[in-house]
């Protein structure tokens, strides 16, 4: 069977691929199973996502139905789920805060621009070679940033001026604001977080975030608690999916917006390529990963078309999917179906959702992005100890394109200075292969 590894096929989607080898009945019974439980999990979480990024909660919607639908339509994976990631939180607030919401489109638009050509020049394989200390460095430093921004909702706390985006003035405006602390909504946001946590220890097969948010809800509805709600601060949410048009564009702002384009191309290469790489662990198959950065990059511009936020591969719906017994990219064509019918039929329900139920979710989010376990073993060595660290800090304190950018120039030193090098005039070359590589190195050729 074909692992998808083939130079030809590089720029071929899967689904092609699989239509060509025949579709059946079985297929779409196993993918509608899993389409029905990644929409479960990407209802809350898309909602969440996008009010923690400071846009209102269609924007997730909008973002996980098209922009999914066209990741899974191009994917160069056969299990990938795109939507919006928590990753991309602080990016996009950020983005938000500075250049308003049609800023953020032009964004989104032209780092779709950018994946797009980074796939068709197939330059997926160099994303690959980012060391594996800088993305847990980020990774780790975008948790500690996401978990610091829900602790506003999750104690419905009122700040007199808005929220810096900055992590230090952040903590120190959320201590100054902590009189103003709801007990209301810190027990749905707390109770949400724990509920989700119970649930996945003792219930995996319980869409756990969806049950917390429908239990804090009904309990803010019935007992009419002084708690924020989605439909109190944004609104019902729409019952359709808006007309497509393009953000407002000007050469002047294209060229401010160019650096945090950059980072938006950067995050979603890696992390899109991550989710598809994990894909392949669990289940044996092979990515193409410049047709994959050529979906992720199509899928974002029409994302902006749609005024939706930033669209990545998410290794969370990913992993359900296959759990869920999802085997062709159409499980997540139809779990974007599965939330355009929630929109239709079912969006006034959404206006109850406590917004503490919501930074719940997006706390267990955090605390699960971060790779604590593989942190700590990679302080066990000086030289990774440093890059992690240095990525870590940077993240935290500046932004995450300061982060990965010093990490990787901390790196590349530190790998220069142990190669090794030849005694003048012995004619060795500067590095030997060990048995290992040798063999790798014969197995290319």
């Amino acid at each position: 069977m074909p692992d998808g590894t083939s130079t030809t096929n590089q720029l071929r989607p899967k689904l092609a691929t699989i239509l060509r080898e025949g579709y059946s009945l079985a297929f779409l019974r196993k993918d509608a199973t899993a389409a029905v439980t990644v929409a479960i999990v990407a209802l809350p979480l898309s909602m969440a996502i996008a009010v923690a990024s400071g846009v209102g909660p269609e924007r997730g919607l909008y973002t996980a139905i098209v922009g999914g639908f066209v990741v899974s339509a191009f994917s160069g994976s056969r299990f990938q789920i795109g939507g919006p990631a928590g990753a991309f939180i602080v990016l996009v607030a950020a983005t938000v805060a500075r250049f308003g919401v049609e800023g953020l489109f032009l964004t989104v638009l032209m780092s779709g621009l950018m994946l797009t050509l980074l796939g068709a020049l197939r330059l997926g394989s160099l994303i690959r070679h980012i060391p594996h200390a800088v993305t847990v460095g980020f990774t780790c430093g975008i948790a500690v940033t996401i978990g610091a921004s829900q602790l506003k909702d999750l104690g419905g706390l009122r700040l007199i001026a808005p929220e810096p985006v900055p992590l230090l003035p952040k903590l120190a405006a959320l201590t100054s604001a902590l009189p103003s602390l709801a007990p209301a909504a810190l027990a749905l946001g707390v109770s949400s977080a724990a509920l989700i946590f119970v649930l996945r220890r003792y219930r995996p097969a319980w869409p756990g975030m969806l049950i917390a948010v429908a239990l804090a809800s009904a309990a803010a509805a019935v007992f009419q608690l002084p708690a924020a709600t989605i439909g109190s601060r944004f609104g019902g949410l729409p019952h359709e999916l808006p007309i497509p048009r393009l953000p407002v564009m000007n050469l002047h702002l294209a060229l401010q917006l160019l650096p945090t384009a950059l980072s938006f191309t950067l995050l979603g290469g890696i992390e899109s390529l991550l989710s598809a790489k994990v894909a392949d662990g669990m289940t044996g198959r092979k990515h193409r990963s410049n047709m994959e950065l050529i979906a992720q990059g199509l899928a974002n511009v029409v994302s902006a078309l749609f005024g939706g936020i930033s669209v990545t591969g998410t290794i969370a719906r990913t992993a359900t999917n296959i759990r869920a017994g999802g085997v062709t990219p159409i499980s997540g064509m139809l779990h974007s179906a599965f939330l355009l019918f929630f929109i239709l039929i079912a969006a006034p329900l959404a206006s109850f959702v406590p917004l503490a139920a919501l930074a719940g979710v997006l706390v267990v989010v955090s605390w699960n992005m971060a790779e604590k376990a593989e942190f700590a073993r990679l302080l066990r060595n000086w030289r990774t100890a440093a890059v992690l660290l240095a990525t870590f800090v940077l993240t935290l304190v500046r932004d995450l394109t300061s982060g990965i950018v010093a990490g990787c120039v901390l790196a590349a030193l530190f790998a220069m200075l142990k190669r090794p090098v030849p005694e003048e005039g012995d004619g060795r070359p500067c590095t030997r292969l060990g048995p290992r590589a040798s063999g790798r190195s014969h197995r290319r050729r």
